[in-house]
């Protein structure tokens, strides 16, 4: 499926960046894995703390309003990614995976969410995604990047 996005990206010469938290990097992981990658990867961070989402742009206000774990984080990670790396693309995910962070008791222990921010339309893809149970912390890793693989796919099946 990432290859297709990578040469789709290249295609279009659109570009995309990532700030990923509970997935830690596994999306731009799965992006690398592809020939073609360093045409359309233009940075990707791993913000796993609050303080590094606030140093990559995040408001520390919408994270104490809403929570490090809520979709008014992702927004926020996915344009703040798409405008530093000067890309078309920007993708946020943050949520937990299957457990509790008793710095940020917020938010329930089995709900990710995901932003992706196009630049072109200056509009985002949300998706909030209840991951499974019965999955390694590694499975359900890979299950949330093949969520995000089939969104990605459609969006640049849309694109223009």
């Amino acid at each position: 499926m990432y290859e297709k996005i990578v040469s789709k990206l290249d295609d279009l010469k659109r570009t995309i960046a990532t700030m990923e938290s509970c997935t830690g990097g596994a999306l731009a992981s799965e992006i690398t894995n592809n020939p073609g990658a360093s045409e359309v990867l233009k940075f990707s961070a791993v913000t796993y703390s609050n303080e590094y989402k606030i140093k990559m742009g995040v408001s520390a206000e919408v994270i104490d309003k809403y929570s490090v774990y809520s979709m008014e984080t992702a927004l926020e990670m996915a344009k703040n990614i798409s405008e530093f790396a000067v890309s078309d693309y920007g993708v946020g995910i943050t949520g937990k995976i299957n457990t509790s962070d008793p710095a940020n008791k917020r938010g329930e222990n089995d709900i990710v969410f995901v932003a992706i921010y196009d630049k072109n339309v200056g509009d985002y893809t949300k998706a909030t995604i209840q991951v499974p149970h019965d999955k390694t912390r590694k499975e359900v890793k890979a299950y949330i990047v093949d969520y995000i693989g089939n969104i990605l796919i459609e969006l640049l099946n849309d694109a223009k």
